[in-house]
């Protein structure tokens, strides 16, 4: 079991994904889980019902007792939660982020006092116990946190320690990668619907291929390009679908939407490292 508090400051989609994860893995205890946010206490109850966490206002919220305070708000709210929460800051506290774009340093000097931030970035698939999860240090951050963090986030899939240089490009691939399956498997839906299938099966058929393609890498020796080869006979329906995706741009397609993610969290990253200017009211 997991040996601490935590607080979730935010409680959307990303904060839901995790916290389902940690229920539903069972090793950590669903009243050392809390959560609270900006304006919005339906959100809050709503989760409280479903998951039967604690949940608190945040005007009310008290920290002493708590472990991992986790940022989960959107990025555009991170300057005002940060300023909040540097007044109630103690020395024993551990700040995880899961905001895209976000630095640890860009936390460390808003927050101050030799802060230990932790830069996480799961992805949705936390909700099931299976999000691949990158975490990057600060450089406050103690090897025994760092453990920490790991065994928790464990909870809800796969962990992977980056630098964080190295948290750009994964996002690109694996913080926003589920969306481009879903779009996948979109398509995938139409087209099996337009020669006559369920779209029900087509889904179904759809995602088993890609779950047994993704188990087929992750427990074979053989390098993608191999396992690819090793089922594409020549002028075979096979190959005449990879042509078809050649032609038609697929692997500059997938190329361009990682990178294009990257971009974005790069952007992100540079908007707040930037220092900011005053603008002067005018009448």
């Amino acid at each position: 079991m997991f040996n601490g508090n935590i607080v979730f400051f935010g409680a959307g989609s990303m904060a839901e994904a995790m916290i389902a994860g940690m229920v539903a893995s069972g090793t950590i205890p669903l009243e050392q889980i809390q959560v609270t946010n900006k304006s919005n206490p339906e959100r809050l109850n709503a989760l409280k019902e479903k998951y039967n966490i604690q949940i608190t206002p945040r005007e009310a919220l008290e920290l002493q007792s708590a472990d991992l305070l986790i940022l989960a708000m959107k990025p555009k709210d991170i300057e005002d939660a940060l300023d909040r929460l540097k007044d109630q800051l103690m020395p024993h506290h551990v700040v995880i982020s899961l905001l895209a774009g976000i630095s640890t340093a860009f936390i460390e000097k808003r927050l101050g006092n030799h802060t230990r931030v932790i830069r996480v970035m799961p992805n949705t698939s936390s909700t099931i116990g299976e999000s691949a999860t990158a975490m990057a240090t600060g450089q406050f951050v103690s090897n025994e946190d760092k453990q920490k963090v790991e065994e928790l986030l464990k909870a809800c899939g796969a962990v992977y320690i980056l630098e964080e240089e190295h948290i750009d490009i994964f996002t690109g691939i694996a913080g926003s990668g589920p969306a481009y399956f879903y779009y996948l498997i979109e398509h995938i839906e139409k087209v099996g619907e337009a020669a006559g299938l369920d779209k029900q099966l087509a889904r179904q058929m759809g995602a088993q291929t890609i779950l047994g393609a993704a188990k087929m890498i992750m427990k074979n020796d053989a390098t993608p390009t191999e396992l690819r080869e090793k089922v594409t006979s020549p002028n075979g329906t096979t190959a005449k679908g990879l042509e078809a995706l050649a032609a038609y741009g697929g692997g500059k397609a997938i190329r361009e939407a990682v990178l294009s993610a990257t971009r974005r969290s790069k952007e992100m990253s540079l908007h707040y490292a930037r220092p900011k200017t005053k603008t002067v009211d005018q009448d």
